[in-house]
């Protein structure tokens, strides 16, 4: 383990920018723990946190998963109520623009908002569930540093600094919950794990990885900022929780890399374990 530390603590210094890596063996409980308390923009990391509270309310039975809200795109900033408005260009996801003025379940709007990254889904369901509640959750999970304030694109807000953030050993928390089906419920837990392992965006956690590996994972990009986390699980079973989190990066795709080839460092250490 502390060869295995060292290694990634040269790979991510070679690079120019703020990383932090946060890895738990469910099985061994071993962890790796790198900057995990460092304080990152949570980018689109926290609709993951948004997923557990829709179905933490929805066990709750303050709505069904199947009921229905209205596409919109207006929405309040939380600092002064004023309205604003996404722009499809700057979200990953673009179909749902189409369909304002329609309804669309909610479970579809969370598939979106994890698989896709959507922003208009994911302003829809905090709409919904509230970001209050969203935080209160993570607290009660023990993640005390997830910082949920409000949707995105909130232009006013990030202007006064009022974002979302997170610690990689935060996420790392909640997704080992999720791994343990101890995320709501087992059910919801694995429910959630099965949206998670649709995943478009799969260029960090499970890029040099073997492809019977299966990575049950969110991303988070803006400029300047890169994260992936998530729950890889091997073909036997086993699972570990991943979380790769960097900030003020110079070079993206070198930054992405280096966070790459952290991933497969981690994943053949676990592999060795087996063999040993």
């Amino acid at each position: 383990m502390q060869n295995l530390k060292q290694g990634i603590t040269n790979e991510l210094s070679a690079q120019k920018g703020t990383f932090a890596v946060a890895f738990k063996d469910i099985s061994t409980r071993q962890e790796l723990l790198i900057n995990q308390k460092e304080v990152f923009h949570a980018a689109s990391t926290m609709k993951t946190p948004v997923m557990v509270e829709v179905y933490r309310q929805a066990s709750k039975r303050k709505f069904s998963l199947n009921d229905s809200l209205v596409v919109r795109n207006e929405f309040r900033s939380i600092v002064d109520s004023s309205v604003y408005s996404l722009d499809s260009t700057d979200d990953s996801e673009f179909e749902l623009y189409k369909h304002i003025g329609e309804k669309r379940s909610i479970r579809d709007l969370v598939y979106q908002m994890i698989i896709a990254s959507s922003n208009l889904a994911t302003n829809l369901v905090i709409g919904k569930v509230g970001a209050k509640n969203v935080t209160g959750t993570m607290r009660s999970y023990g993640a005390m540093d997830i910082q949920v304030l409000r949707g995105v694109e909130d232009q006013k807000a990030y202007d006064k600094g009022l974002n979302n953030t997170t610690t990689a050993y935060d996420l790392m928390l909640i997704f080992e919950k999720i791994a343990k089906g101890k995320a709501v419920s087992k059910k919801a837990s694995e429910a959630m794990i099965h949206i998670l392992l649709d995943q478009k965006f799969n260029t960090i956690i499970p890029a040099q990885l073997a492809k019977d590996v299966k990575v049950a994972h969110k991303t988070g990009f803006i400029t300047g900022i890169h994260h992936d986390s998530g729950i890889v699980i091997l073909p036997d079973g086993r699972k570990y929780v991943l979380v790769l989190m960097s900030k003020n990066v110079e070079s993206e795709a070198s930054a992405i890399k280096a966070m790459a080839d952290t991933s497969r460092m981690i994943y053949e250490f676990v592999l060795s374990l087996k063999r040993k």
